[in-house]
């Protein structure tokens, strides 16, 4: 797939390579952007690259595939179930013994 910008480039990851959430962390503006629908932000976002290891990109729209709420009152919200849906996928690339 042709992305729209490197993902580890300016425009993706600041010049530091980021992966997974720390990449979709970034789109949000906490103070601004939230109650959030999950359609508003795959209309916005959704053609954007996300690293998950240094072989595997995949775009945000793949991953809120498997995302089943469509909105977010805050972003502890957000981030819970990205996360429990990216876990769940195969698309978490971190061991975190904390994590369930």
């Amino acid at each position: 797939m042709d992305w729209p910008h490197d993902p580890d480039g300016e425009d993706g990851s600041e010049g530091k390579r980021k992966y997974g959430q720390a990449v979709l962390a970034k789109k949000i503006d906490e103070e601004e952007e939230f109650p959030l629908t999950t359609s508003e932000f795959v209309e916005e976002h959704g053609s954007d690259p996300i690293r998950l290891n240094h072989e595997r990109v995949v775009s945000v729209a793949d991953i809120f595939e498997h995302v089943e709420e469509t909105e977010f009152e805050d972003f502890v919200e957000f981030h819970g179930a990205v996360g429990q849906a990216m876990r769940d996928n195969d698309m978490w690339e971190l061991e975190d013994e904390h994590v369930a």
